[in-house]
């Protein structure tokens, strides 16, 4: 139950749900994160350790870069709750300025590796 808790309050933030809804599209650097949230670099890498931490995302290391990606739903309440997600933030405003910022970015990287 304490898991349960735990990972339901690392959705009580509205930053960490654009994140998620963000990673709902695919792997992401952090760099790439903090340009589409338009946020300092250490408050992404705070929520991203968060959202590792609890279960929602996991990561792998390219180089000096990490990248993330959702993690596979562990239980039929995890799965239900990302497709709420998934149902849900794509009509919210702020999550449609996020992905629209996210691939204006994305467009314009001049690398796959981040600066």
């Amino acid at each position: 139950m304490e898991t349960l808790a735990e990972r339901l309050k690392a959705l009580s933030d509205p930053t960490r749900l654009r994140v998620l809804r963000l990673l709902d599209h695919g792997e992401l650097c952090v760099c790439d994160l903090t340009e589409a949230l338009a946020l300092p670099q250490s408050k992404v890498s705070r929520h991203m350790s968060f959202l590792k931490k609890t279960g929602w995302v996991v990561s792998r290391r390219s180089g000096k870069w990490i990248y993330y990606s959702l993690a596979k739903p562990e239980n039929p309440i995890q799965e239900r709750v990302l497709n709420v997600l998934r149902d849900g933030l794509p009509q919210v405003l702020q999550a449609m300025k996020d992905y629209q910022c996210l691939c204006h970015y994305l467009e314009t990287k001049s690398t796959e590796e981040c600066d």
